[in-house]
């Protein structure tokens, strides 16, 4: 197995799960709590990745990525060096494409959450950034935890965003899937096999506790 490329996913994924949890958490708590109108827009943006074909969303992202793109010139400018076919351009395609995943499971999580505590936090002179921390994110965290997993999981094994807006450099930006396809074309069934199998037994392990966090949910949100 190329567990070069392995590495690189499992970094790659691991950076975008955090990356992930500072981002999302407020977009979600925002979605979960604003009654403002057309809130379903910004619901749209976040879930379009989910219906998106990664190669369109891979090629958008290249060009304001690349070095006469909006962000790509701005990063060049300020620092030299270039975003495409780079792991921090990788990164920033991985933060994009596994947004919905994250961002859907904290809102839920968020909006199950009884707003009477929140109120009752606000009535006892809890600032409402003190009540999210004390109050709120500890109830919710298991719907948390489970966008972690599946933004991990669903950045483990993406194929074409990575290889639109990374290519396939050994040890930069070559991942798995693009390491598995690689393989294939070479004719290595059995080292695809064997990778393949290896991402399959970490899918059926994320779905599990992904499933195990959603009873959890549950079992805690139940009136006693």
């Amino acid at each position: 197995m190329d567990w070069t490329a392995i590495w690189l996913s499992i970094r790659l994924a691991t950076a975008t799960a955090l990356v992930l949890l500072v981002i999302g958490v407020p977009i979600a708590w925002w979605l979960s709590v604003t009654k403002w109108r057309l809130k379903f827009l910004v619901e749209a943006v976040v879930a379009l990745p989910l219906v998106l074909p990664p190669t369109v969303l891979g090629f958008y992202v290249l060009v304001a990525l690349g070095p006469r793109g909006p962000v790509g010139s701005a990063f060049a400018a300020v620092t030299g060096g270039t975003l495409a076919f780079s792991f921090t351009g990788l990164l920033m395609a991985s933060v994009l494409y596994s947004l919905p995943f994250a961002v859907q499971p904290f809102a839920a999580a968020f909006g199950a959450v009884d707003l009477r505590l929140s109120e009752a936090s606000w009535t006892l002179g809890l600032s409402r950034a003190a009540t999210f921390a004390r109050v709120v994110l500890p109830l919710a965290w298991p719907g948390v935890l489970a966008g972690l997993v599946l933004s991990f999981a669903h950045t483990l094994g993406e194929f074409g965003v990575v290889l639109m807006v990374g290519g396939n450099l050994p040890g930069v930006t070559r991942t798995v899937s693009i390491s598995i396809y690689d393989d294939v074309q070479a004719l290595d069934y059995g080292s695809a096999a064997l990778t393949s199998g290896v991402l399959l037994i970490a899918s059926f392990v994320v779905l599990s506790v992904t499933y195990g966090l959603q009873r959890r949910m549950v079992s805690v949100w139940q009136p006693r």
